[in-house]
């Protein structure tokens, strides 16, 4: 039990949301267990349209990105990047360069997503971009292509380690069956697969990247569900495209998903802390389908559209998301970036925009927390709250607490009265 004395550092946001109070600075790394992948890439972010590459002036942003070393993902074609491949042959890696310098440049780990793909390989015309097609699936006679593309790729950036393969299943939907295609995946994913070994066999490559939809309780659509919670049911399609995958696949080196954490039906409310108890459920379940290769959630979703959270109330959800992740043995989790303008802000954005400064919110500072101190395989301590609404996760030097409720909680803690603001997050170190 952590029973000492403690340091507290409140995470929060300041009056009119334009900066935020005192954060705990980065300090020591924690333990981990002897056999904890410490060089695996964990908690980290993913690069959308308007990201740090694309803003004027975002010079305080990248100081803030590169103070914890975090893994970065980034697709190769759209969500802010041009078409790599416009004609057979005829590379365009002007804006993934850039990309990849800022990575660099903030001491990421560079992680790429082979998605999307070229025009010329799903229908369309050599030379042109439709980007309303961007999701289309790669046409099955030209999945030798993509897998040629996907090794340029790798060969352009070998300081890269991490490939997913596609997105989402974009594209690879069987409409006669009403189930994903996942035998056309899985093939495309194969060709890659041994295309990027063939590269560097000591590349680390995954899928299937298959969302993961829930119904929920009592409101399931589709075929029964193996996998249920006090969330809901999972949709049976997705698993069964994981499985198969799992099956059928040349080889992987971890296996990647997505999903929120609140079920399809838009007009069901649900307790938004309880729901999050998805994602340690099903990484259990794919835990289980093969031990030995590490989970990642590829994107994760909270908040239902249109929500009207205050930014107290979205940190402490994200907050405990993260303590799901880590509880259930996940080895990667990577925030999907909200898109912003220069000069604006966003809901759940990483930093701020120009006209506000620039730099980190408590969410950036959030996950470089996560990345710090709960890395996978971080041996956990058991330190309960005296009040359930209260929600903690503990190692040997650091916690975080969670006050899931919107109304003030005192509670004891380790041995120590806490006393917690509606929704607020703390972090505390020996």
């Amino acid at each position: 039990m952590l029973t000492s004395a403690l340091v507290i550092w409140t995470t929060g946001w300041q009056a009119g949301g334009v900066g935020f109070g005192p954060t705990r600075p980065v300090g020591p790394a924690s333990r981990v267990a002897p056999d904890a992948p410490t060089s695996w890439p964990a908690w980290g972010f993913t690069h959308t349209q308007v990201s740090v590459d694309t803003q004027q002036g975002p010079a305080q942003a990248l100081r803030d990105l590169s103070r914890e070393a975090m893994p970065q993902v980034t697709p190769i074609m759209g969500w802010g990047l041009d078409n790599p491949e416009p004609s057979p042959g005829e590379y365009n890696w002007a804006s993934l360069d850039h990309r990849m310098s800022v990575i660099r440049k903030t001491r990421g780990t560079p992680v790429i997503t082979l998605c999307c793909s070229p025009d010329w390989m799903k229908g369309g015309a050599q030379g042109q971009t439709d980007w309303t097609h961007l999701e289309d699936a790669v046409a099955s006679q030209h999945f030798d292509d993509f897998a040629n593309l996907a090794a340029k790729v790798a060969q352009r950036y070998p300081d890269v380690r991490y490939y997913a393969v596609w997105n989402e299943f974009k594209g690879f939907w069987n409409n006669r069956a009403n189930r994903w295609d996942y035998e056309g995946y899985t093939t495309l994913y194969n060709k890659v697969y041994a295309a990027l070994k063939k590269v560097d066999p000591d590349l680390r490559i995954g899928g299937p990247y298959i969302v993961l939809n829930s119904d929920a309780p009592g409101r399931a659509y589709g075929p029964p569900s193996e996998l249920h919670g006090v969330w809901g049911s999972m949709d049976q399609r997705g698993l069964d495209a994981v499985k198969y995958w799992s099956k059928h696949k040349a080889g992987a080196d971890f296996l990647a998903v997505d999903g929120s954490s609140l079920p399809q039906q838009k007009d069901v409310r649900m307790n938004e802390f309880e729901t999050l108890a998805k994602f340690s459920d099903a990484t259990k379940w794919l835990r289980g389908l093969d031990p030995k290769l590490p989970v990642w959630w590829a994107e994760w979703y909270v908040e239902p559209d249109g929500s009207d959270w205050s930014d107290e109330h979205r940190g402490a959800v994200l907050t405990a998301a993260f303590m799901e992740f880590v509880r259930g043995g996940a080895s990667s989790a990577y925030y999907w970036s909200p898109q912003t303008h220069t000069s604006g802000s966003c809901a759940g954005c990483l930093w701020f925009g120009s006209s506000q400064g620039g730099g980190a919110t408590p969410n950036l500072v959030m996950l470089q927390n996560f990345a710090r101190w709960f890395p996978p395989g971080t041996r956990l301590v058991d330190v309960r709250s005296s009040d359930p609404s209260v929600r903690v996760l503990a190692q040997a030097h650091e916690m975080v607490l969670v006050n899931t409720r919107d109304t003030p909680v005192s509670a004891q803690v380790g041995g120590h009265k806490v006393d917690l603001a509606p929704y607020e997050v703390k972090w505390m170190g020996r």
